[in-house]
């Protein structure tokens, strides 16, 4: 029999292409848990209002308890600002151009006022100041000779040479008389011409001698020209003020405290060539010192110059500091970024300065610090 035309077989191969679905062959205690019936939208509404009613019930306990997101409620009697430490800072450099011979001090020193900090080198600047110095003294000798005039012997001696020019005059005059008188008694056979106008050559000598013997004296006897003098003392105030300059030069190279501070920053070592442009130390002044914050626009009104403040910062614990307020800018301006408000929002604010007394010079630059002030009608003032 040809196996084509054979019936399909029967039993379970039969069924094998009729299987039944997988839920229908599973029993109840294998399969997948059973579907939870799905809520309805009633129920959804309901749970979403229960949840906005207890946010609400939150948010107004926490405002009644006067605290929201760590900010403490405002006392309408006090007012708290928060800044930071701010001081007045100097930076020292040379005046002149020269290398660092020394540098006396280190960051943190407590420097007073007058106090040598560095010294440059005055190899080339020495020499330069002591020939100043020899001519002024030379000038000045030369201006004290024309103030005095001629001396006594020089008078004498211009005396004597009028005295010498005369007696010679007298003599020429004499022997030119004598020679005319006998070439006119002669004839001119006795003297000749040539004798006479060498005595009158000789005559006219001497009386110019004599006449230039009469006005040395008169120099003598005047003096100095006024031009002269003048002259004399300009030279020496010139020589004067190059000299006050090299010793100018010479007290600039000693770098000295303007005023009592302390050495914040050495920037410059021995050694190093400076310049008027470089800073060669910082000194940060410690008095006076000051809170730098920022006051609201609603609180401007509430507030005045001399108004007494304490300071308190976290470094110090339990701690304050007394001050007042010392400067209120005219000038509103949008709240900086690096400033600490209690309300965290942008918004017009007006900078102003809180003084602090701290004697032990122990809060320092840019630490934050937390400012109350009194606002009721008994506020102090300055203390």
């Amino acid at each position: 029999m040809d196996p084509r035309n054979e019936s399909p077989p029967t039993g379970k191969k039969a069924s094998a292409g009729t299987e039944k679905p997988l839920a229908s062959r599973e029993s109840p205690g294998q399969g997948r848990p059973p579907a939870k019936p799905a809520l309805s939208s009633a129920k959804k509404a309901l749970l979403v209002v229960a949840l906005v009613v207890a946010s609400l019930a939150v948010l107004a306990l926490a405002f009644g308890s006067g605290r929201l997101w760590g900010t403490p409620q405002k006392d309408p009697s006090q007012l708290v600002l928060f800044g930071n430490v701010d001081l007045r800072q100097v930076e020292l450099a040379f005046n002149n151009s020269e290398r660092i011979a020394e540098v006396l001090v280190q960051e943190g020193d407590k420097v007073i006022r007058g106090q040598i900090l560095a010294r440059l080198d005055t190899g080339r600047l020495k020499p330069q100041a002591a020939a100043a110095e020899a001519g002024v003294e030379s000038q000045q000798a030369a201006v004290l000779k024309l103030h005095n005039g001629s001396r006594p012997e020089e008078i004498a001696q211009a005396r004597a040479n009028v005295g010498s020019a005369k007696a010679d005059q007298v003599n020429a005059e004499q022997q030119y008389g004598r020679l005319t008188a006998l070439a006119a008694l002669t004839t001119g056979r006795a003297v000749s011409q040539q004798d006479l106008d060498g005595a009158k050559a000789a005559l006219d000598t001497a009386q110019a001698r004599l006449a230039v013997a009469e006005k040395g004296l008169d120099l003598s006897l005047s003096g100095p020209r006024p031009e002269d003098i003048a002259q004399g003392e300009a030279q020496l105030r010139a020589n004067q003020a190059q000299l006050e300059l090299l010793r100018r030069q010479l007290a600039d190279a000693d770098l000295a405290a303007p005023c009592d501070a302390v050495v914040r920053s050495r920037l410059l070592e021995p050694g190093e060539m400076v310049s008027p442009q470089r800073p060669v130390l910082v000194l940060a002044i410690s008095d006076p010192k000051w809170i730098r914050t920022y006051l609201s626009e609603p609180d401007l009104g509430r507030v005045h110059t001399g108004m007494s403040a304490l300071i308190s910062a976290d470094s110090f614990p339990g701690r304050t500091f007394p001050g007042w307020i010392g400067f209120i800018s005219n000038v509103a301006e949008f709240t900086p970024k690096a400033v600490q408000t209690e309300e965290l929002r942008p918004s017009l604010v007006y900078e102003i300065r809180v003084f602090v007394r701290d004697p032990q010079d122990e809060m320092r630059l840019g630490m934050p610090a937390t400012v109350h002030l009194e606002l009721g009608p008994g506020a102090r003032g300055r203390p």
